[in-house]
């Protein structure tokens, strides 16, 4: 089901309104850059204009990939639901807007300050995901949640690969940081996507039961993964390639006792079950890159087109509905906008394979993901800057 936005609940959109609560600033936020910055890229690359970059392009459009819009959606998504997890105060205001001011600032500085020591934008740079996981950290302790604990290990050992990757310019290191974007995805997605469809199940009558979610198994894979990054860090190919399999098969597993194909009616779940697909995709392809001389860009966009952003799309959609105290009704257009986002990946792997040439695969999955995301900023603009429905706080 779909719903038209520009409704009258939209009327008291404001700027104000999007410091109310982390999600609703961070979410736009993001969805801005990567809407402007990877046709940004594409110029950039392309010979068509030629930004002050504050570092080469290549890794400009990696670091902001991964640690502006990845870090931005973690943000957004994490320091919402911890406040609902230990049933803490949000992040609201003028510590939000500073928060925030972080992050902007080092978007403007990588894109603009080539002429600026790197130990400023560096800096900058770095500080924003400590930030992040400080706000959440303390709210943890606070609630005694050991639960949570694992997640706030996953981004120090991301923010240990931006570290690593600002400094060195080593490839090795976004590498890394995908695996733990990727570990991000098995924790969070591995929560919210057998819950969301056992409860949608339940909502219609059928048997939630068929949908079952196993602790053990769950920290396996989670496990295997920062195996994964060890071994990826340290060079050991053929254990790396064996690592990978062997987290791979523990998703694949995950996702079939998820039962996703009994919600395939359903936008906002299909969603989730697809991009969480793209994960162990990417860990074969990385196995494959390894063993076989697959290409390597493969794997990277399979994780991060794939992965990571047709998942972001997906919760984003959902959270920012259910947390205005909308209905769980998807605005006009943003069907069409999950599957763009899927043939955004699968065009981009493609193009790694060379079935398809470069200049069309580039353009036509640049195109894909851009209407993707404009889609998002078009129907959810008005959602995000306005008063929650309900009259609640937020």
């Amino acid at each position: 089901m779909q719903a038209h936005p520009g409704s009258a609940e939209d009327s008291g959109a404001s700027f104000n309104q999007l410091f109310a609560y982390p999600f609703r600033i961070f979410f736009l936020s993001m969805t801005i850059l990567t809407v402007v910055g990877i046709p940004l890229w594409v110029l950039e690359v392309s010979g068509v204009i030629n930004l002050p970059l504050a570092m080469p392009a290549l890794f400009w459009h990696q670091h902001e990939m991964l640690f502006g819009f990845l870090t931005a959606a973690i943000a957004g998504f994490l320091l919402t639901a911890v406040c609902v997890w230990t049933k803490t105060e949000r992040t609201h205001g003028a510590s939000l807007l500073l928060l925030w001011g972080v992050w902007v600032l080092g978007r403007l500085l990588l894109a603009f300050g080539g002429g600026l020591p790197d130990m400023l934008v560096q800096g900058v740079n770095l500080a924003f995901l400590p930030l992040v996981m400080i706000d959440a950290g303390w709210r943890v302790w606070h609630a005694r949640q050991k639960r949570q604990a694992m997640i706030l290990v996953v981004l120090g050992l991301l923010w240990l690969m931006q570290i690593g990757f600002v400094t060195r310019l080593n490839m090795s290191f976004s590498h890394g940081a995908l695996i733990m974007a990727m570990a991000l995805i098995s924790i969070i997605g591995g929560r919210i996507t057998p819950a969301f469809t056992a409860g949608w199940l339940r909502q219609h009558g059928e048997d939630a039961s068929r949908v079952k979610m196993h602790p053990a198994l769950d920290l396996a894979a989670l496990f295997s993964m920062i195996l994964l990054l060890a071994s990826l860090v340290t060079g050991w190919q053929t254990t790396t390639a064996i690592i990978a399999v062997v987290a791979a098969t523990l998703m694949l597993v995950r996702l079939y006792n998820w039962k996703g194909w009994l919600a395939r009616s359903e936008p906002l779940l299909w969603i989730l079950h697809l991009s969480m697909l793209w994960v162990p995709v990417a860990l074969i392809l990385l196995a494959g890159s390894l063993m076989a001389n697959w290409p390597s860009n493969a794997w990277s966009h399979a994780a991060g087109t794939g992965a990571v952003g047709c998942l972001i799309l997906g919760v984003i959609a959902r959270v920012s509905l259910g947390h205005t105290g909308r209905p769980l009704v998807l605005p006009k257009g943003m069907v069409l906008a999950f599957i763009a986002i899927q043939l955004a990946a699968l065009v981009r792997v493609l193009t790694a394979f060379n079935v398809i040439p470069w200049h069309p695969g580039i353009g036509s999955s640049t195109l894909l993901w851009v209407f993707a995301y404009s889609m998002f900023l078009i129907r959810y603009t008005s959602v995000l800057a306005s008063p929650r429905v309900d009259g609640r706080e937020g």
